[in-house]
């Protein structure tokens, strides 16, 4: 058994109780709220309080706090995130609809916040001191004090409006049509993106300065070796360590900015209906959507882990 695969179950199983205690806080949340779940079924209805009471005991909400508890992981585990107060359908159903959009969302994001970030956070690095690393520092500085809501605003009005390059919101499947979801898709992952590759920006042209610092580099590069294959084989893989565990926390930034920027350009992904659940009182759907979103920042931080020990086999050699 590898080294990378011992590491990846001791992870996995970790996260089992990570989970469980993510579950049971949500749960604790969600239970000595001011929402009732009898109230907000019957919401609009007039409900007499025979009927609050049959409703509280034929779903258990008058059992015992350790009963409700693990009725409630046993449903989990069998895919079962309760019924919408609003709509009486399951919510899974509304969360399987919604997490696709977020997930386009975030990973495009994402992909946007990485590739600007290298070319940035390397160019600055090589450039040190100069005109170019002056450039992106500030830029870079800016990108991290500019909140993504104001950024989106922003583009909506002059990408948009002005412009019309743009949709100012809607989504489009990219089924239906590629180009049409790419327009939508654009400006939120634009907005949601670069704080994210600002911070990263500034992460990696510290990492990769200190290791053009070091002596490998200058015997490599005083052997003849090109400076970009030193970079690009050497350096860059070495100073990507440190940026990858700031990608694994930035993920849940990502995931969380999308509930703004998913409402601010009017995409029906998890943001939206989170949003909807709040203002409609509808608490089954806000437990899911939280539980959903949680257990996606765990899983995406296990893989943060993997490619944190692929990129550094010192690490993993280590590893007993």
């Amino acid at each position: 058994m590898t080294a990378v695969l011992r590491i990846l179950l001791r992870r996995v199983a970790l996260l089992v109780p990570l989970m469980l205690g993510i579950v049971l806080f949500v749960f604790l949340v969600m239970r000595f709220s001011d929402v009732d779940p009898a109230s907000a079924f019957f919401q609009g209805a007039n409900p007499t309080p025979q009927q609050l009471h049959d409703f509280r005991e034929e779903h258990g909400l008058l059992d015992p706090l350790p009963v409700r508890y693990a009725d409630f992981v046993a449903d989990l585990l069998h895919g079962d995130l309760g019924t919408s107060a609003l709509t009486r359908a399951p919510v899974i159903d509304q969360v399987t609809t919604a997490l696709p959009l977020t997930l386009q969302l975030t990973f495009l994001g994402l992909g946007i916040a990485v590739v600007l970030s290298l070319v940035g956070g390397v160019t600055a690095a090589i450039h040190r001191d100069r005109l170019p690393d002056q450039i992106i520092r500030v830029v870079s500085l800016t990108g991290v004090a500019a909140p993504g809501f104001w950024l989106a605003l922003l583009m909506i009005q002059y990408l948009a409006v002005d412009l019309g390059w743009f949709p100012t919101g809607g989504y489009i499947n990219p089924a239906d049509s590629f180009t049409g979801w790419l327009k939508t898709m654009t400006l939120p992952a634009f907005a949601l993106s670069l704080p994210v590759a600002a911070q990263l920006t500034r992460i990696v042209r510290t990492a990769v300065v200190e290791e053009l610092d070091k002596d490998y580099v200058r015997t490599a590069i005083g052997s003849g070796l090109p400076p970009r294959v030193v970079v690009g084989r050497n350096v860059l893989r070495n100073a990507l360590i440190n940026p990858l565990t700031v990608l694994g926390l930035r993920v849940g930034y990502l995931l969380g900015g999308a509930v703004v920027i998913e409402t601010i350009f009017s995409l029906p992904g998890m943001g939206k209906l989170m949003i909807d659940a709040v203002k409609n009182g509808d608490p089954a759907v806000v437990q899911g959507v939280v539980l959903t979103t949680a257990a996606g920042f765990v899983v995406v931080n296990l893989v943060i882990d993997v490619l944190y020990l692929l990129v550094n086999p010192r690490l993993r050699d280590a590893t007993p």
